[in-house]
């Protein structure tokens, strides 16, 4: 992840009870938050569709143009929990190619 700004978590009361939030850390400790927009199968394997939450108020300074949206692999860990993975290329164009058939579909 790019390091454009430490993103602030959004107020619970703005979401639904059955909206996900994912936390993300990079590897200088910056954290971003993402709202699961999604669920794309592809296969056996799950992705998620994951757009950044942030408030692009008057004077925002964060330096982007529009909202940070990035496709995350669900693994369910040792605990039984979801994690988001970063998917390999294979993944990421199987997911896209996905994606685009469920617009197509939509149309």
């Amino acid at each position: 992840m790019t390091d454009k700004h430490n993103a602030q978590i959004p107020d619970e009361e703005n979401f639904a009870d059955d909206d996900i939030i994912v936390e993300m850390t990079d590897e200088d400790g910056n954290t971003y938050y993402y709202a699961e927009e999604m669920v794309i199968p592809v296969g056996n394997d799950r992705f998620a569709l994951l757009v950044e939450l942030h408030d692009h108020d008057e004077g925002c300074d964060c330096g982007c143009e529009e909202d940070d949206v990035i496709i995350a692999k669900i693994v369910t860990n040792d605990d039984g929990e979801d994690e988001y993975v970063e998917p390999t290329d294979a993944e990421f164009e199987a997911v896209q190619a996905a994606y685009d058939k469920l617009l197509d579909e939509d149309e």
